[in-house]
């Protein structure tokens, strides 16, 4: 026991203490406590939460939350996610309600909403997300949407359930070049997302997809990926630097400099996106209403 104490301490102390421009502020302030104790008055998860996100305070603060639906337990075991896996319990029919009721009483102007992976469900969790974005547009008829939904299998009947029902973005995450697949998300395939939102684009929808960098990719890997997505119609993209959740995750290679970021954006801008968001503490929903 005593032995893997100190092996635990050792890797721990190996670990590259974060730079300067990873340093975000403690979650304070009377609109960040609104958010939390809405979420928690509805029981709703957030990936804010689930996936420690670094801009939680920000985002909270400002009174924008990131709502993640389908429960908490995701079918798929990727190497970077901080979300628990494992087998989902039965998904609530009444939550699009919830979600939608939150979202009116935190008077949320732009809701992005995501979710776990359910490849167990014959839709995918398709239904729910159609009754989730319906009783959202009901109840807040004001409120745009973005919706950051997950790898379909090329199941095109549970696709279109998920971005028919009227929100403004559809967005789904590569995550990373096609050379870490295997590695990072090996239950996913980079040649279906993409695929995936191709089919996004062709049905009218502003579609967004976003990577994390720091995992061992080269910039001309993340280059040939931009090129990807640009011929898929791919409209917007985000770029952030990969946080590992735990010693139990992928371990990180790098901290990538904001220089680097703001050559990805500068690239990304000349091939073709009309927004590229690349920063070191961007995530996919990060500053989401600006990209309408």
């Amino acid at each position: 026991m005593l032995k893997s104490v100190n092996n635990l301490i050792i890797s721990m102390s190996k670990r590259e203490r974060k730079p300067s421009w990873l340093k975000v502020k403690l979650p304070l302030g009377a609109s960040y406590r609104q958010v939390k104790h809405t979420v928690d008055h509805y029981n709703l998860h957030t990936i804010c939460q689930s996936g420690n996100c670094p801009n939680m305070g920000e985002c909270w603060s400002a009174g924008t939350a990131t709502f993640m639906i389908l429960g908490n337990i995701c079918t798929r075991s990727c190497a970077f996610c901080n979300v628990q896996t494992g087998k989902p319990t039965e998904y609530d029919i009444d939550e699009p309600r919830r979600v939608a009721e939150a979202i009116k009483l935190m008077g949320v102007k732009h809701a992005v909403i995501t979710s776990v992976n359910r490849d167990e469900l014959v839709d995918k969790g398709g239904q729910i997300w159609y009754n989730t974005v319906i009783e959202i547009k009901k109840m807040n008829p004001d409120t745009t949407i973005e919706t950051l939904i997950p790898e379909v299998k090329e199941d095109w009947y549970a696709l279109e359930l998920m971005i028919s029902p009227g929100q403004e973005i559809v967005s789904h995450n590569l995550e990373t070049v096609i050379e870490l697949y295997k590695t990072i998300q090996p239950q996913s395939n980079y040649k279906r997302s993409l695929e995936q939102l191709r089919r996004i684009r062709e049905y009218g929808k502003r579609t967004k997809s976003g990577i994390m960098v720091g995992l061992g990719e080269t910039p001309e890997q993340v280059y040939r990926l931009m090129d990807d997505l640009v011929e898929t119609g791919t409209q917007i993209l985000t770029i952030g630097q990969y946080l590992q959740p735990s010693l139990n995750h992928t371990p990180l290679k790098e901290y990538v400099h904001p220089d680097q970021f703001a050559k990805y954006k500068e690239i990304g801008l000349q091939k073709g996106f009309e927004h590229v968001e690349s920063g070191p503490l961007v995530r996919s929903s990060y500053h989401a209403e600006k990209q309408l």
